[in-house]
């Protein structure tokens, strides 16, 4: 397997899409931050000194998206026509769960748009909560489906994820 963001060399490159068909592309990525018992009591109460805390992770989530491509050094910078914030609590296992779906019409696709979308607003809703405590671990987080490319449509299902895509 050859790994396109290596030059014959060896060297790191950005990917020449310039000959790639431009089509419909859509990915979806999610991901959890596990929570200590203060930190869950305090998303059940509604945040903290910093306000309400899902409003700021859908924020951040959306401009995670669109800083793709400086976050990730061989990532392009894309015109995305789409972004949808999904998030779930999960009460039992104290799983604050976060979904994004990114789409836009172009050369390459948006599963590092998604994936990042979910990371940073993961870490902003630590970020948020870190006043009652830093018990939390971030992740896993997943990309659960892409489309368009020459790929087509690939799903990767996950137990326990509350979106069956």
């Amino acid at each position: 397997m050859t790994l396109t963001h290596l030059d014959p060399e060896g060297r790191p490159r950005m990917v020449d899409v310039s000959e790639k068909q431009s089509t419909r592309r859509r990915a979806v990525a999610a991901g959890c931050l596990i929570l200590g018992p203060a930190c869950a009591e305090a998303l059940e109460r509604g945040g903290g000194p910093k306000g309400d805390p899902w409003s700021v992770v859908r924020i951040a989530a959306v401009g995670g998206v669109k800083r793709t491509s400086d976050l990730i050094p061989l990532a392009h910078p894309l015109v995305v026509d789409a972004v949808n914030v999904d998030h779930k609590w999960d009460k039992i296992d104290r799983k604050a769960w976060l979904r994004v779906e990114v789409s836009m019409e172009g050369r390459t696709g948006v599963e590092m748009e998604a994936m990042a979308g979910v990371t940073v607003g993961l870490l902003a809703l630590y970020d948020m909560l870190k006043a009652a405590g830093h018990e939390m671990e971030l992740g896993p987080v997943r990309l659960l489906h892409k489309s368009g490319g020459r790929r087509g449509n690939i799903d990767w299902p996950w137990a326990g994820c509350p979106w069956p895509e």
